[in-house]
């Protein structure tokens, strides 16, 4: 069993000046990652309304679907044109991992 996180950090336009305004960026971003099948969740910069991290967590039986997924995972984001990708943390890890 091989567990995956990633973190997206992201720069979201200047009309995000208020939460409801980032939750209106945020949100569909999560909604589309949860149909990768992974978790998904806003877990940074909670009170900046300029910035946001959304984290994704994936399980498999395979380092290398666990791989595909958080790439799939970065494509999507990184893809989209109204937010910009600053960085990408990644880990994986495996059963002996502590």
């Amino acid at each position: 069993m091989f567990t995956g996180t990633a973190v997206f950090d992201l720069l979201l336009p200047g009309d995000s000046r208020s939460l409801k305004a980032k939750r209106s960026y945020v949100r569909p971003i999560v909604a589309a990652l949860r149909r990768f099948e992974v978790s998904a969740a806003e877990v940074g910069a909670l009170d900046l309304h300029g910035r946001a991290q959304i984290a994704v967590a994936v399980v498999a039986a395979e380092t290398g679907h666990v791989r595909e997924v958080l790439d799939s995972c970065e494509r999507l984001v990184a893809g989209r044109p109204e937010v910009e990708l600053l960085s990408v943390r990644r880990r994986l890890y495996g059963v002996d991992d502590d």
